[in-house]
């Protein structure tokens, strides 16, 4: 059987930064259509889906002619909701997963296959997800933007919303890689994912990607050509919509 490539992309109404985010208009569409739409532009998925728990959200899905799937409110992750959707449409332990951020508007939908690329070259790697480099500290000091350090073979050595490396010296030189929040799970090691116990380190950084790390497992880290800008708060909405406008996007 074909393998599938399928991306879930979770959304929750419930924000504490910004309650009803997905549905918030961007250029005069719900900001999930966004998502939808440029996730359905790649040429390597197979499907996309809505994983939430919110009718309001499935009822927005559905009136834009996407697929939307309603899961348990009882969740503590997005991963977590994923993988009930993923278990829902019946993916098969090799098939693979793509995560998404429903608050990405402007997700580039050529890194799909970016990141699907090493778990097909690479059979035991469970996981694969994206980074940015940026320089200086603006960015790197923002909590909000995750930084990621790799190994020489381009594997995570850490996540932190702290800035790191930390530079003793050469501060005028000082670069960063930017986590971008879209990953790609291989089907069998999601399964597993879901039912690893919480770390010390995801604890304390309040990243889940860490718990991977913590237990030993490895994910690749490849770079995208472009940022995938965020929507955290209501003020992101202006850039989003001034970049609608002025780029290529």
């Amino acid at each position: 059987m074909k393998m599938r490539v399928v991306a879930i992309i979770p959304a929750r109404y419930g924000s504490t930064r910004f309650p009803g985010k997905p549905l918030a208009k961007i250029a005069g569409k719900p900001m999930i259509q966004h998502v939808v739409e440029r996730a359905s532009r790649s040429t390597t998925l197979n499907d996309v889906y809505v994983a939430t728990d919110d009718e309001r959200i499935i009822g927005c899905v559905e009136g834009f002619g996407g697929k939307g799937i309603l899961t348990s409110s009882a969740h503590k992750s997005g991963t977590d909701r994923i993988y009930e959707v993923a278990r829902a449409i019946g993916l098969d332990p090799g098939d693979i997963v793509i995560n998404i951020q429903g608050d990405q508007p402007l997700f580039p939908p050529d890194v799909v296959k970016d990141l699907v690329n090493p778990l097909i070259e690479d059979p035991e790697l469970p996981m694969s997800t994206l980074y940015h480099p940026v320089q200086g500290p603006k960015e790197a000091t923002n909590p909000n933007h995750v930084k990621v350090v790799m190994d020489e073979q381009g594997y995570a050595l850490y996540f932190s919303r702290s800035p790191i490396p930390y530079y003793r010296e050469d501060e005028n030189k000082l670069e960063y890689a930017k986590h971008l929040g879209i990953y790609a799970y291989r089907m069998g090691f999601l399964s597993v994912f879901t039912k690893l116990p919480m770390g010390r380190l995801e604890r304390a950084e309040k990243l889940e990607q860490l718990r991977v790390l913590e237990h030993g497992f490895r994910i690749k880290v490849i770079e995208s050509p472009v940022d995938s800008v965020e929507v955290d708060v209501k003020e992101d909405i202006i850039r989003v919509e001034n970049l609608l406008q002025t780029t290529q996007f």
